[in-house]
């Protein structure tokens, strides 16, 4: 495998992908947050001071994941067809797991919109809840799945220390 990101003079470029063929393209990214009780509490009953939470870092997400190449200097802009964000809470763990899943019909894919929507959602639940807790921990940002294009499909597989 060969980095692709560097012109012949070793400098910085944006792949030319206007080559590649036009299919169908998925991602999905996570992202975990790691609370304390009292802000898994106040998450859960809508009563952090700043408002909806979920709601608010779910829209997060979606205006995340279509700027990804505004934030991204390689990101080639893509025409989403399609952005979703889901939020699985564990109220043992006191965990809330970021799920982003991105689409497209593009010639490149679209797992660094997926990334960067898991990982703007994260960082807004962080945002809205730090007044109550500063130790908020954002963790396992990663890449679970995508489809489509030359290199076809990928879907992570976890050994245990993944997992935690």
């Amino acid at each position: 495998m060969e980095f692709t990101h560097f012109n012949q003079e070793g400098r910085a470029r944006m792949v030319d992908v206007s080559e590649k063929a036009v299919t169908p393209r998925e991602a999905e990214a996570r992202a975990v947050v790691r609370v304390n009780a009292e802000t898994y509490e106040k998450i859960c009953a809508g009563t952090m001071k700043k408002g909806d939470v979920l709601g608010v870092a779910q829209v997060a997400g979606i205006m995340a994941a279509k700027h990804t190449s505004d934030l991204i200097p390689m990101c080639h802009p893509i025409q989403l067809t399609g952005v979703d964000l889901s939020f699985s809470l564990d109220d043992g763990e006191h965990t809330i797991t970021v799920t982003a899943r991105t689409r497209c019909k593009g010639e490149t894919g679209v797992e660094m919109e997926a990334m960067t929507a898991a990982s703007a959602a994260a960082l807004t639940i962080y945002d809205m809840c730090k007044a109550v807790q500063r130790d908020i921990v954002i963790e396992s940002v990663c890449l679970v799945s995508k489809s489509g294009g030359k290199s076809g499909n990928y879907r992570r597989e976890e050994t245990e220390w993944q997992k935690s």
